[in-house]
């Protein structure tokens, strides 16, 4: 299902790979300069997801969905990532919007026939950035900002009736707003004097709404080129709400694909 729906983008990244190939002799560590530096992260994650969802006190249902098979859930998707530096200071955005339908979900508490979940949402992160540590193996900044997230889940609950030898069909809906600040620090770490580097980012924060703890890890591998560079990561986003709200320790964590363009 990943070939199928992924082949025409895997295909054009092979492609930029071995255009570039020959240029790719660069550092993966950022230079600090008085001049302006962007970059431009357009990416895919497929995250496996697992949690529980609430609505008036109630649980609704534990939903699970792999990273296998999240593929065929996901509806529609917009993933990307941008970042501005001048001298040490910097500020990032990171902007994710998902929608996955019929995911296989159980009722809490009840003798479950076959419920699922629709959920769908976006997550917003922005922080300010400063440069703690650059040299010709290593690359740390610090962060602080916050991330927002507002999710719909609309749950098709296939449970039996208490009173009566028949199945109900029941279709709860709930949305979480929350903004929440944050801090962390991301970065990369040079591979052995190469152009093949170790990105890393971490952050956590809670009190904003009705969350009580976020936090948000990623690392994995990169090549650098001339033009930008190519990351593997894996990466998990965690939220825990308090008592009574809709996500209850809910945990996304998955392999990414991004592709940076620095300009």
């Amino acid at each position: 299902m990943f070939t199928k729906r992924f082949a025409p983008f895997l295909i054009c990244l092979w492609g930029v790979m071995s255009t570039a190939y020959a240029q790719s002799d660069v550092s993966p560590v950022p230079k600090v300069s008085e001049e302006w530096r962007f970059s431009v992260t357009p990416y895919i994650w497929t995250p496996g997801i697992n949690g529980t969802l609430y609505y008036n006190n109630t649980a609704l249902g534990s939903s699970n969905l792999s990273s296998s098979n999240i593929l065929s859930k996901l509806s529609a998707a917009a993933m990307v990532t941008g970042e501005a530096h001048k001298g040490n200071w910097g500020a990032l955005a990171d902007f994710m919007y998902v929608q996955f339908n019929n995911v296989n979900s159980t009722a809490v508490g009840q003798t479950d026939l076959g419920s699922n979940t629709t959920l769908k949402g976006s997550i917003l992160t922005g922080a300010l950035t400063y440069t703690v540590v650059q040299n010709s193996s290593v690359y740390l900044d610090g962060l602080i900002g916050a991330r927002g997230l507002s999710l719909t889940a609309s749950s098709n609950l296939n449970v039996p009736l208490t009173r009566a030898n028949a199945t109900l069909t029941r279709n709860p809906s709930a949305t979480a707003n929350t903004t929440d600040p944050i801090i962390g620090l991301k970065g990369r770490v040079r591979i052995a004097d190469s152009s093949w580097f170790v990105p890393y980012y971490g952050d956590i924060g809670g009190g904003g709404g009705t969350t009580t703890t976020t936090w948000q890890a990623m690392a994995g591998v990169g090549k650098q080129f001339s033009w930008g560079d190519i990351a593997l990561v894996y990466r998990a986003l965690y939220y825990g709400m308090q008592s009574g709200a809709l996500m209850q320790k809910t945990t996304m964590a998955g392999p990414a694909l991004g592709v940076t363009f620095i300009f």
